[in-house]
């Protein structure tokens, strides 16, 4: 029980602030909050701020992306309800909201230096343990921001932080009541169970309850609709054999991947931010009088490390390492491939700020031979063109099968076969049955009804078909003599079990007017709540029956369980333990209390919010 507790109980704060930076690091984050929100039609007003219909969409898409990653293969859009995602979107954004405006409201900060050190020591942002610049504009990036935004929407999550830590962290327990929870947690019971069978073999089941619980149950006992399809697959692996890489094709897409080899810039920048403390003139004239200094012989990296912004380079005089084309700024970008190694730049103005750049060093790129690239080039040329011919025999298949009225013609003018599925329901079967987007068109008015072909179906990016149903096997009822067996299982197990609680209600009853009925007693003695061997429902009900009223007086209670048999319970006694803890042990109690208690606050905490609010939703 202790070291349960212990396990729930450490570091709670630092747990909710690791879940903050977890939310912003898997790739679907807030991405509505700093994504230009110009539509004027708005999704709600929460106490006078607004929610704009761009960021609720932005919310719905992060909740199907997030359940799409959960589920993979198994997530299917068309299922979601639309109107459900929306309210829980909503009221997620809504939520948010409040909680930031509380924190505002309490003046609750966190400074740029805090800031500064989580992205530092956050490992997506890092290679081999070190902070990496470039990995951290990559991963942002992905993200959909810039560093500015990054930042800011990393500091309202912090905010938002602090007040749970704040609040939750208000909850204090007494010496008593860490002694209190010791002493249920560790106390233990003795008990004896008289166990009443459910004799299933001893039911007799008569035709009239059998015919009863067949016609009661009538749906219970239906074949489940069904459809047999026929399809045509088409697999771009079959376009393989049928296409050819010549030389000269090869000598082409050979000299354009050179081409593309870019060589490699080492830089190091000095960067003073703008949007924050600093406005654009002010920044310039900070840079300027930094690249004067810089001019007048003073050492770059011994600048960078006093005054440059940039927290990822900053300790390492600014060095940003080795980069191609494409990783920087546009601006910052072409300043850096104007120099030459060792000259630093005029001033620059990117989105993040106003730079100074150094170039330390170039690489140029090692240009591989045609030969050694060739096995390579001939697989992305044929995957080019058998791209092209799966795309345009797909279209080809599309229009066939719209036109004619069976899928002998399409196939035939393709050259493919005809297959046919076995049986299966809505919950689909093996092989193309599994497939979701397959069911639901096997199931569609459009196939199901008018008998149709539909339209193609991209089972992978490989493979695509078009299916059409051959035999539609409607629900029907299943005959009684298939069934009967079954019905009567459940009847026996049923009845048994009925028979079991009326014989085990009888016997408390008897227990409780003094009478000592027959039967073997089974003994546990000093049981605890998790006590191994014993049914949970039955230590379950054990733990609740009340103390017995004097030690030669036991108190009787009844459970069933759901193998059908009814146990009597006797509490013999209640041993209550010596909750004489370690110094630790009452630590550990006393964070698992408080926690729990931080947790129930923090709750009402929102209840309050959300009750107090002006919330108008459109």
């Amino acid at each position: 029980m202790l070291q349960n507790i212990r396990d729930n109980s450490q570091g709670w704060i630092a747990k909710t602030i690791i879940g903050v930076i977890v939310v912003l690091l898997a790739l679907t984050g807030f991405d509505a909050i700093f994504n230009a929100a110009s539509n004027a039609q708005n999704a709600a007003e929460v106490n006078g701020e607004e929610i704009s219909r761009y960021d609720l969409d932005q919310a719905m898409n992060m909740q199907r992306r997030q359940l799409a990653q959960q589920l993979g293969q198994d997530f299917d859009p068309s299922l979601l309800d639309d109107r459900l995602l929306r309210d829980a979107a909503l009221g997620s954004l809504i939520d948010r909201m409040l909680l930031l405006q509380a924190a505002k409201g309490a003046n609750f900060a966190f400074s740029r230096e805090a800031l500064d050190q989580l992205i530092l020591q956050t490992p997506e942002f890092q290679v081999d343990g070190a902070f990496n610049p470039a990995r951290f504009d990559q991963v942002i990036q992905q993200m959909g921001y810039s560093r500015l935004q990054f930042r800011q929407l990393l500091e309202q999550e912090m905010l938002i932080g602090q007040l749970r830590a704040g609040i939750s962290g208000t909850g204090f327990v007494t010496d008593q009541q860490v002694q209190n929870f010791a002493r249920l947690e560790m106390q233990t019971r003795d008990f004896a169970t008289l166990t009443v069978p459910a004799q299933h073999e001893a039911i007799e089941v008569s035709d009239e309850q059998i015919n009863e619980f067949y016609e009661a149950n009538a749906d219970r006992f239906r074949t489940p609709e069904q459809v047999v399809v026929e399809y045509v697959e088409l697999k771009k692996e079959s376009f393989f054999d049928q296409v050819e890489a010549s030389d000269e094709e090869l000598q082409e897409l050979y000299q354009k991947q050179i081409a593309n080899l870019a060589e490699q810039r080492r830089a190091a920048h000095i960067l003073i931010e703008t949007g924050g403390e600093l406005s654009d003139d002010e920044a310039k004239a900070k840079i300027d009088e930094i690249a004067a200094r810089v001019k007048n012989g003073e050492d770059f990296a011994t600048v960078a490390k006093e005054v440059s912004q940039d927290p990822g380079s900053a300790n390492e005089g600014g060095d940003l390492g080795f980069a191609g084309p494409g990783v920087y700024d546009p601006a910052f970008e072409d300043a850096l491939y104007a120099l030459n190694e060792g000259e630093v730049s005029a001033p620059v103005k990117s989105e993040f700020g106003w730079h100074i750049i150094k170039l330390l060093g170039v690489q140029s790129p090692e240009v591989p031979s045609f030969e050694s690239m060739k096995p390579e080039l001939v697989r992305e040329l044929k995957a080019q063109q058998v791209e092209q011919r799966f795309v345009e025999t797909s279209k080809q298949l599309e229009d066939a099968a719209f036109e004619a009225s069976d899928l002998a013609q399409p196939a035939q003018e393709l050259g493919l076969m005809v297959q046919t599925t076995e049986a299966f329901g809505r919950e689909g079967g093996e092989g193309i049955t599994a497939n979701r987007q397959v069911i639901q068109a096997a199931f569609s008015e459009e196939v199901l009804v008018d008998g149709a072909n539909s339209s193609v179906i991209e089972l992978d990016p490989d493979t695509a078909v078009v299916i059409r149903v051959k035999e539609h096997l409607k629900p029907a009822a299943i005959p009684l003599a298939d069934v009967r067996d079954d019905i009567v299982q459940q009847l026996q197990r049923k009845l048994a079990a009925e028979t079991a609680r009326t014989q085990g209600e009888q016997l408390l009853a008897e227990l409780r007017e003094g009478k000592q009925p027959k039967g073997q007693w089974q003994a546990v003695e000093a049981a605890t709540r998790s006590q191994e061997g014993v049914a949970p429902a039955l230590l379950q009900a054990v733990f609740r029956m009340p103390r017995p009223e004097q030690q030669d007086k036991p108190s009787y209670s009844g459970v069933a369980l759901n193998n059908g048999d009814y146990v009597v319970v006797r509490l013999n006694g209640v041993n209550e333990a010596d909750a004489a803890l370690s110094d630790e042990e009452k630590l550990n109690i006393r964070r698992f209390l408080a926690s729990r208690m931080g947790q129930q606050d923090f709750a009402a905490f929102r209840q309050k919010l959300q009750a107090e609010a002006k919330i108008e939703r459109f």
